[in-house]
């Protein structure tokens, strides 16, 4: 298929276009906006976004301070009977970080940030995936109905030439017989390949919950530009993860720094009725844990997601590679099959219906060269089939419908 594979099938392909006075057809980029648009999985992703917004918020507040209120003696016997000498302290004490943790939990935060918004894109190109394989499954549909009917045309025209030399007496009753069995078999390929269109619509259509009914889509499977970059969408998810786990790292080696609390108070003496003021600091003393462990293990983390994503990239580079070979070699035998070796099947086939009709040739060797077109036709279908595979997936990993480069001027 050149560029623009117009993999209309045959040049009486011209009888599907639409009418002038119809809707413009939709396009694959329409319907990719209108599954976007639809789908619930963005609207899950949308709703981690504003999780992760939602936690680096959490993130920014300081540790909360606390009041408490002791009273000693109470009560007790002899001088210490209920309420005769209790001293009541009350402190308000504030616990400090120290290790730069706030800021290294808001980064973490803002991090998550990213790579939510980073899988929200990843989404967007598989929906795009699934949607193009639907639209160019309901194209190929469009072109199997057509097929459908040029059968059925020539099979009743055969037909009607096995009944002109059998009651001629030309050919045996079972070539009619034969003739119409062909006929029937034609009509019910034909009920099929409209069943098939229309399931192929319903399907296409349900990405944005709508109907398949009456719903028109572009003529001609057209093959797009050429994008030799992998799409940023997977990079940029490998990155985010990569950049969270960088700052995980920070979160672990601030949590070795030991926190002080700060408090203050006042204290009631109940005996003189004097009021002193209370302070205090208090501080774990580090001298067991230094949170070394999570630190390695955040460190390692980090090293796993860096070698992942570039065993990724490399992975993905490859089966680039590999799908751009598949989709160049089914587009060629598509083109093959349609410019070269479809005119000399349907060629044969008018031999061998002016041999016949002279007598030179039996009903058989009709049969013969009009299966051979079906043959061909499908040989062309599994060949836009392995291209349809081929080529949606190549727009996956070159990110054809990632939103934000769609953006780029």
């Amino acid at each position: 298929m050149k560029y623009g594979i117009v993999a209309t099938l045959l040049a009486g392909v011209a009888g599907l276009a639409a009418s002038p006075l119809a809707a413009e057809p939709l396009t694959l980029e329409q319907a990719v906006d209108r599954a976007v648009a639809a789908a619930p999985e963005l609207a899950a992703n949308e709703a981690s976004v504003d999780a992760a917004r939602a936690s680096a918020r959490q993130a920014g507040f300081r540790l909360n301070p606390t009041v408490a209120v002791e009273a000693e003696n109470l009560a007790g016997t002899g001088n210490y009977s209920v309420l005769e000498q209790p001293e009541v302290t009350v402190t308000y004490s504030q616990p400090i970080e120290r290790g730069g943790k706030r800021a290294a939990r808001m980064a973490y935060a803002a991090r998550g940030i990213d790579l939510a918004e980073a899988q929200t894109r990843l989404a967007r190109l598989q929906i795009g995936q699934e949607v193009q394989r639907a639209y160019i499954d309901t194209q190929i549909a469009d072109q199997l109905v057509w097929i459908a009917e040029q059968r059925l045309t020539t099979e009743k025209e055969l037909r009607t030439e096995a009944l002109r030399r059998v009651r001629g007496y030309k050919d045996p009753l079972f070539v009619e017989t034969a003739a119409s069995a062909r006929v029937t078999a034609a009509e019910l390929a034909l009920d099929e390949a409209k069943s098939r269109a229309a399931s192929a619509r319903n399907l296409l259509a349900s990405y944005w919950g709508g109907s398949g009914t009456g719903l028109d889509v572009a003529k001609g499977i057209v093959r797009p530009p050429v994008r030799d970059d992998l799409a940023s969408a997977d990079a940029a998810v490998r990155q985010a993860a990569l950049a969270r786990a960088s700052a995980e790292v920070v979160v672990e080696q601030s949590r070795a720094a030991p926190d002080y609390t700060v408090s203050g108070g006042a204290r009631f003496l109940r005996e003189t009725n004097d009021v002193a003021l209370v302070a205090g600091v208090s501080f774990p003393l580090g001298r067991f844990d230094r949170n070394q462990g999570n630190i390695e293990r955040a460190q390692a983390e980090r090293r796993r997601l860096e070698a992942e994503a570039e065993a990724d990239r490399l992975a993905r580079l490859r089966r680039l590679v590999s799908l751009r070979a598949q989709a160049e070699a089914a587009s060629q035998r598509a083109d093959g099959l349609i410019e070269k070796v479809y005119p000399q099947a349907q060629k044969t086939l008018a031999q061998v219906r002016e041999g016949y009709n002279r007598g030179g040739f039996r009903f058989s060797d009709i049969q013969a060269a009009a299966d051979a077109i079906i043959e061909v036709q499908q040989q062309w279908v599994e060949a836009m089939i392995a291209w349809r595979d081929a080529q949606s997936e190549i727009d996956r990993l070159t990110g054809r419908f990632d939103v934000a480069v769609e953006t780029v001027p």
